[in-house]
């Protein structure tokens, strides 16, 4: 068995020491006892499986996924819970699709801006005053 210390757990998750403890707070991934070869004290080991969580956990939420619906997903059995995951991908998808769209307007209403302030040289520019409320 492959194990690893805190540092090299969130060195293989692409995170910092302190993001494994915030998901360890989080109940997300789990505290391992302390190990010491002589019973005193010691150092906390992770293995595998908890590298694979973290990895899990960045995923999703690269996917845009919540903590609270990753810990959800977490929970689920991946052959018995589909309908449940299905449901939660289908809330995260059409969350996309809002965000997607106000993206598309704001990038509209900026390239207007844009293209009004390229348009002329005096008076004060559109974009600024845009973004101060007042009205071109």
């Amino acid at each position: 068995m492959n194990v690893r210390t805190i540092a090299g757990l969130a060195r293989e998750g692409g995170v910092g020491v302190e993001t494994v403890r915030f998901y360890q707070r989080r109940g997300l991934i789990p505290t391992p006892d302390r190990w010491s070869s002589d019973g005193a004290g010691g150092v906390r080991r992770y293995g595998e499986d908890d590298v694979r969580r973290l990895q899990f956990i960045r995923s999703a939420q690269v996917a845009g996924f919540t903590l609270e619906q990753i810990k959800e997903l977490l929970s689920l059995d991946a052959g018995e819970d589909r309908i449940r995951a299905r449901e939660l991908a289908a809330e995260r998808l059409a969350a996309l699709d809002r965000t997607i769209s106000d993206l598309e307007q704001a990038r509209t209403a900026l390239r207007r801006l844009a293209q009004a302030c390229q348009s002329k040289d005096t008076g004060p520019c559109p974009i600024i005053a845009a973004f101060q409320g007042e009205q071109t």
